[in-house]
This record gives structure tokens, C-alpha cells and sequence, in this order.
């Protein structure tokens, strides 16, 4: 069952690919300034309810609501504006734009709001300076390392203030040391902007920086046993 008050919550989520069902059933919350990491084997529909939870993609029954909006309600455009200005994204691999320097890359979502180049790049500049790399700021993202290019990526979704943070096995790509640092700033950043987190990982070290965690398997989502 859903908690009343949620930001984010869904219901009875099904999704099926050709035959494979992916979500079979699945239900989750999500309340203001939480961090919730999902966790769960390769293949057991993390991902995917990640993706549904985002807007990405649509669920074949089940119901997403945002707030007082119930997304899957929503169309593309309406989907789409919501992943610009209340949600943003991290991946493993960061996804940041190569021809573009660190800064450029972060201030990227600001400027696609209509906030003007030199006040994007200034807001970008303060991010990575929170995240600890404002000194590669000129650089483009092939010239920086995995750690600092990932925070970068960190900055970058955090830049337009969102309500809600997806962040996609963030340090799957890094070693301990470096995946560490990372999630400490994620989640620091994260909890002083007040946006909630949703963490997809299958690593307990990473999960141990959310306040509660949710087990994904066959498709079903449950908390996780001595879960807050």
C-alpha cells in the first residue's frame, strides 16, 4: 500500500516487453526530500520502473501520480516539459555532451529553460564547486576522469532544482573510492536542495546513503526487510 502524501507514488504497475513481463504488479512511494534506493538482480525490472516512474516510458496498466498529476494520464509533451523542469537524471556513464566544456554541460538544462547564457553559467559554476570539480570547468568531458566526470553529471541534474532525482546505478561505472565520494555529494546535495531521491542499485554500499530501501524482483517491488 501507498502512503498518503506522497510525491511520487505508484500503483499495480504492469509492463510487459514481447512476452517478458518486466513489472508484474509493481507498487512504490516516494515522499519529499527521500532518498529510496531500489535495489534487485539484473533483469528483475529496476530499470524499467525507474523509466516508468520518470515518464519515460508508459506502463501497459498501473497508475503513476506526481504530486496532484497523474502522469501516465499525461501526453508526451506534458511528460516531457516535467522531465525538464521537476526531475532530473543521472547514469551510469554520465551522458554529458562531449563537444561541450563541464560548465557548458551543466548550465545545458538551465539555458533550455530560458535562463540566459551568462547567469546558466554562473548557477553552473556554483554547482561544481559544490561538487567539487569547479576547477574543470573549461574542460570537455573526454579530458576529466570518471569521478569528476560523473560529478559533472551530478551538477547537471541538480542545476535546474528538481523535485525529483533519478539517478540510474550512478557509480557502476567508477571504483569504491570514487563511487563513495560521489554518492556523499549526490545525497548531500540532494537533502540541502530538499530533492528526493530515487537510486537504482544492486551495490549495499551504495544503498546504505538512502533512508529506505525497496527490493525489485520478478517484476514486484516490496521494502526491504528492517526497512525505516
Amino acid at each position: 500500500m501507498t502512503p498518503a502524501g506522497s510525491l511520487l507514488e505508484a500503483v499495480a504497475l504492469h509492463k510487459v516487453y514481447g512476452t517478458t513481463p518486466a513489472l508484474d504488479g509493481a507498487d512504490f512511494s516516494l515522499h519529499a526530500g527521500e532518498v529510496v534506493a531500489v535495489m534487485g538482480p539484473s533483469g528483475s525490472g529496476k530499470s524499467t520502473l525507474l523509466h516508468v516512474l520518470a515518464g519515460i516510458v508508459r506502463p501497459d496498466s498501473g497508475t503513476v501520480r506526481y504530486g496532484d498529476r497523474e502522469l501516465t494520464a499525461l501526453n508526451d509533451t506534458a511528460r516531457s516539459a516535467l522531465r525538464r523542469t521537476d526531475f532530473g537524471f543521472v547514469f551510469q556513464f554520465g551522458q554529458l555532451v562531449p563537444e561541450l566544456t563541464c560548465v557548458e554541460n551543466v548550465a545545458l538544462p538551465l539555458r533550455l529553460n530560458g535562463v540566459r547564457r551568462k547567469e546558466a553559467e554562473r548557477q553552473a559554476r556554483d554547482w561544481l564547486e559544490r561538487l567539487e570539480v569547479e576547477d574543470i570547468r573549461g574542460q570537455r568531458p573526454g579530458e576529466v576522469s570518471g569521478g569528476q566526470g560523473q560529478r559533472v553529471a551530478v551538477a547537471r541534474a541538480l542545476a535546474t532544482r528538481p523535485r525529483v532525482l533519478f539517478a540510474d546505478e550512478p557509480t557502476g561505472a567508477l571504483d569504491s573510492l570514487n563511487g563513495e565520494r560521489v554518492m556523499t555529494l549526490l545525497t548531500d546535495a540532494a537533502r540541502d536542495t530538499s530533492a528526493a531521491v530515487v537510486l537504482i542499485t544492486h551495490e549495499a554500499r551504495v544503498a546504505a546513503h538512502s533512508d529506505r530501501e525497496i527490493i525489485v524482483r520478478d517484476g514486484i517491488a516490496r521494502e526491504a526487510v528492517g526497512a525505516a
